[in-house]
């Protein structure tokens, strides 16, 4: 374990992220370097053609699946994996820690979407210039959100050719342990698992304990997460989606969950029962406001309901310059396809999730410090995210076409941007974490349950 801890101690500094070719050429060079314990092929291409790659280390007959930007504006995961790879081959002690093992390590899943992304891997990394270079696919060109699902009424089976790709992995080897690489925006560090597993919570929280980072405490991600300990829930499928939805609307769950499919543990569990799967949420920045369980004067049912009918707001607004300009869009370009799937979703969505906070008892008490800052401020950095995608579409077509209103449009957009950006940056008082201690805990977090899941297997 010696040799463990050390290569989580020495995570070196990080100034940037890197981008999909610089992430593409480390796996190269490792395979060349290494050819007796790693080599780096081909599993798939993206929608636009390009390569996905694998980086496989060891010759084990028990298969441990890793994968980064499961979302494309999350590269947090990439940046711990290159890490990982490189120690895997060049640290025998830390390698023999993990026996039998053979790793497959897709450091990018989504190509096309990171690739979309990396105006802002270099910073500044605040929310604002993170909102004006963001990016995530529609819910049906997700790679981590298209794996094939049939349930009740729902029957969804049209992956992507990124989720196809590691469908073949998971198909082929039949991993004991996926890591499927995903990180938040704002907030503090929280965990999903397959499986309770109580004798990796205290791991956990050491992992960012230890580095001075909170948990989130406030809002759950999903109102229908199971908490198995504090952050720390089940891992949420595409099935207890569509019961969610059941429990809360009279219409058929499926037309709401439209025509995206599952995750790739609800997949993985049909080739290998026994699988057990990790997600580490860590943030982009924190306050520890996120952390603070003190009760406020408000009511937590006020502030959910408040927080919703700020996004149908927002979203109305977004409307306003998009939509007159819609027809004259010249650009086929995935931030369209992703606008117009986010607001059709929301639509589909906000009045299940509306009717849930006016019944759901656990809304009836005083809300902390935690879920009030959630509700009040934190949700407006994500509420951003969608403008900046608006802006892009119209700076896109006006440098396509010339036609001013696309101009007008974009610096439209721009302006509400950089008055919620500023309002927030004095409410917000948050701090830029850096990326060596998000590798850390996201590495350590998964080297334990790595450890575990083989134990249990």
């Amino acid at each position: 374990m010696d040799s463990l801890k050390a290569v989580i101690r020495n995570v070196p500094e990080y100034e940037y992220f890197k981008t999909v070719d610089e992430l593409n050429e480390s796996s190269k060079k490792l395979a060349e370097q290494y050819p007796d314990l790693a080599s780096f092929y081909r599993i798939g291409e993206s929608m636009a053609g390009d390569p996905i790659y694998c980086l496989k280390i060891g010759n084990g007959s028990r298969a441990i699946l890793m994968y980064g930007f499961p979302h494309p504006n999350e590269p947090i995961g990439s940046m711990m994996l290159d890490y990982l790879s490189q120690q895997l081959v060049e640290n025998e002690a830390f390698r023999n820690t993990f026996k039998d093992v053979s790793w497959y390590i897709v450091k990018v899943a989504d190509n096309d979407g990171a690739k979309l992304n990396e105006g802002w891997f270099r910073g500044p990394y605040t929310p604002l210039n993170y909102a004006l270079n963001f990016y995530r696919p529609a819910s049906f060109q997700q790679v981590e959100w298209t794996f094939p699902i049939k349930y009740k009424t729902l029957d969804n089976n049209d992956p992507i050719p990124e989720t196809r790709a590691l469908m073949n992995i998971i198909e082929e080897v039949k991993p004991i342990f996926i890591y499927s690489l995903h990180n938040a925006g704002f907030g503090g560090v929280y965990n999903y698992i397959s499986d309770d597993a109580p004798i990796l919570y205290p791991i956990f929280e050491k992992a960012y304990e230890d580095q001075n980072i909170p948990a989130a405490l406030g809002e759950p991600e999903m109102p229908y997460a199971v908490k198995f300990a504090e952050a720390v829930f089940k891992m949420p499928t595409m099935r207890d989606t569509y019961d969610y939805y059941a429990a809360n609307t009279d219409r058929d769950p499926a037309e709401i969950i439209g025509k995206a499919g599952t995750c790739s543990y609800e997949y993985g569990k049909q080739f290998n029962e026994k699988v057990f799967e990790l997600v580490c949420e860590v943030p982009y920045y924190y306050n520890p406001k996120i952390e603070d369980l003190s009760e406020t004067e408000f009511i937590r049912r006020d502030l959910v309901l408040a927080n919703i009918e700020d996004t149908k707001l927002e979203d109305q607004k977004i409307k306003e310059i998009y939509f007159p300009l819609k027809d004259r869009l010249v650009v086929d370009t995935p931030l369209r396809t992703a606008l117009d799937d986010f607001l059709e979703s929301s639509e589909r969505h906000l009045p299940v999730q509306e009717n849930w906070a006016k019944t759901a008892k656990e809304l009836e008490k005083k809300a902390t410090v935690a879920e009030a800052f959630d509700n009040q401020q934190v949700s407006k950095t994500y509420k951003m995210l969608l403008w900046g995608m608006l802006r892009r579409i119209m700076l896109l077509n006006y440098e396509k076409t010339n036609d001013d209103e696309f101009k007008a449009a974009a610096e439209k957009a721009y302006r509400h941007m950089k008055d919620m950006s500023d309002k927030l940056e004095k409410e917000l008082e948050y701090t830029i974490i850096p990326i060596k201690k998000l590798v850390q805990i996201q590495l350590m977090s998964g080297l334990y349950a790595a450890l575990y899941a083989l134990e249990r297997s």
